[in-house]
């Protein structure tokens, strides 16, 4: 018999909720772990991220007091290192509460690095250390080095930083998001290299704390994985803050001294130009953990460094799955979490329906926020829809107004024919959270007619949201 009816590696968003789930289901279920329980994100990734983005929007707010009508006495600045303090104390409770988890769910814990020997068998040896962070400690009654055996596999290993070649992350002057989250001192400048969810987060942080911020991106807008025009709203409000943004180049050398980089960048057109800042932060995306695991020797297919699954996550190897970032865009951890319970309910014999990625919503907590969900309205013409696109600023929103947030915009796509809800791409304040109403009604099968008769409550930023369904279909009220 085996040890496991389940076996997880990697305890990441997707790998902790699937051994929850699988024990939730019955199975006998460990999950193996080398590094830190709840993965990049929760560790060093997108709770601890959003702690200190959370820093930044009270200093923001305090710097702005007066715009409230209050009056700050004394002194009121960043303490760095309480901050980061702050933050990874977040990140260790996040861990904590984890290994609260896998014991409440009784999910063995075995600590150390895992390799597929065989279909069926996982080897665990002892972790070593990780290159670029630190180690988090196994946590009680862990077990460790050993062959374990399993009826089902789950890979959930997840990703980490991609290394440009000649650009490459060296901890001190050249940043990943590890060394962003932990500076010692504050830089008076910086290049941020990709101006995706990672690059303008932190892009925002430190622009918020003073910080003179430059973004090179190689495409031909900020945010290149958003709406066109959301992107160029985002672009402005960036460029209001004072950063300095460079589409359409690239950095193609970088010059070290014993504090700084000088940055050498090329544009499509080809010119160039040179910046020096103090450090640079590489956020040009991430690369799938798929190395030395045994996929190989197993005949586990793989494409374009992925591993390649169906819709309930199963391999091309019978017993082996993958979920998460290991298996593919989109690399957010709530798309990790809802394939771990796919994967798992399959094995089950529940019948899960497979993810739709069309579903899949977008966040970055930038500053102002940017959400998202389905198509942009370029890649909806593209597959030949015939639109309606409506949109409504925050600027006409009381609730905004009142908040003193009214920097911000809400764009619907519909198809013309049906009704039904092509996308929604949202920028402006709490975007993040408003984005679900959207993504429940694309889940439903939501149409215009339905969500124009929906009450929304006032004054709330949520009304902006029917406000942008109404303009679709000439019925705007208060624009």
């Amino acid at each position: 018999m085996a040890d496991y009816d389940i076996i997880i590696i990697g305890s990441g968003p997707g790998g902790y909720v699937a051994a929850i789930r699988a024990a939730q289901l019955g199975f006998k279920t460990a999950i193996v772990e080398r590094e830190h329980l709840a993965g990049i994100c929760s560790n060093w990734g997108c709770i601890p991220t959003k702690a200190l983005l959370r820093s930044a929007e009270i200093l923001h707010y305090g710097q702005h007091a007066k715009d409230y009508g209050l009056v700050l006495e004394g002194s009121f600045k960043a303490d760095l290192a309480a901050i980061v303090a702050r933050s990874r104390g977040i990140a260790a409770r996040m861990n904590n509460g984890v290994q609260f988890l896998m014991k409440k769910n009784k999910v063995d814990v075995i600590w150390g690095e895992a390799t597929l020997t065989k279909p069926g068998t996982v080897s665990v040896v002892p972790t070593r250390k990780p290159a670029m962070q630190p180690q988090v400690p196994p946590p009680k009654n862990a077990k460790g080095e050993g062959t374990y055996t399993a009826d089902h596999i789950i890979i959930a290993t997840g990703a980490r930083p991609r290394a440009l070649p000649g650009l490459e992350p060296d901890g001190k002057l050249i940043w990943t998001y590890f060394e962003s989250m932990v500076p010692a001192k504050m830089p008076k400048s910086l290049l941020v290299m990709g101006s995706g969810a990672i690059g303008i987060e932190f892009a925002s942080f430190y622009r918020t704390m003073g910080v003179e911020v430059t973004v090179v991106e190689v495409m031909s807008q900020v945010v290149p994985v958003e709406d066109a025009e959301i992107g160029a709203f985002a672009r402005k409000a960036f460029e209001k803050q004072g950063m300095k943004i460079l589409t359409g180049a690239k950095v193609t050398k970088v010059e070290k001294s014993a504090d700084s980089i000088t940055a050498h960048i090329e544009d499509e057109k080809g010119g160039k130009q040179t910046i020096t800042a103090d450090r640079m932060i590489s956020a040009v995306g991430v690369v799938a953990n798929i190395e030395n695991i045994g996929l190989e020797a197993l005949g586990v297919k793989t494409d374009r460094g992925f591993i390649a699954i169906d819709g309930f996550c199963k391999t091309n190897v019978k017993g082996i799955y993958a979920i998460g970032d290991v298996a593919g865009p989109p690399m957010l951890a709530h798309k990790a979490e809802h394939e771990a319970v796919v994967c798992v309910e399959a094995i089950k014999g529940l019948h899960p329906h497979p993810m739709d990625k069309a579903m899949v919503p977008g966040c970055t907590y930038c500053h102002p926020q940017i959400a998202s969900v389905g198509l942009t309205e370029a890649k909806a013409k593209a597959a030949g829809h015939e639109l309606k696109v409506g949109r409504f600023p925050f600027v006409a929103n009381g609730k905004a107004v009142a908040l003193g947030e009214d920097s911000g915009l809400v764009k619907t796509i519909f198809d013309a024919k049906t009704g039904k809800l092509l996308g929604a791409h949202m920028v402006g304040a709490e975007v993040t959270e408003l984005i679900q109403g959207f993504v429940v009604a694309m889940n439903l099968e939501t149409t215009e007619e339905e969500l124009m008769h929906t009450i929304f409550p006032h004054p709330t930023l949520s009304e902006t949201m029917k406000e942008s369904v109404l303009d679709a279909y000439g019925k705007v009220l208060n624009a």
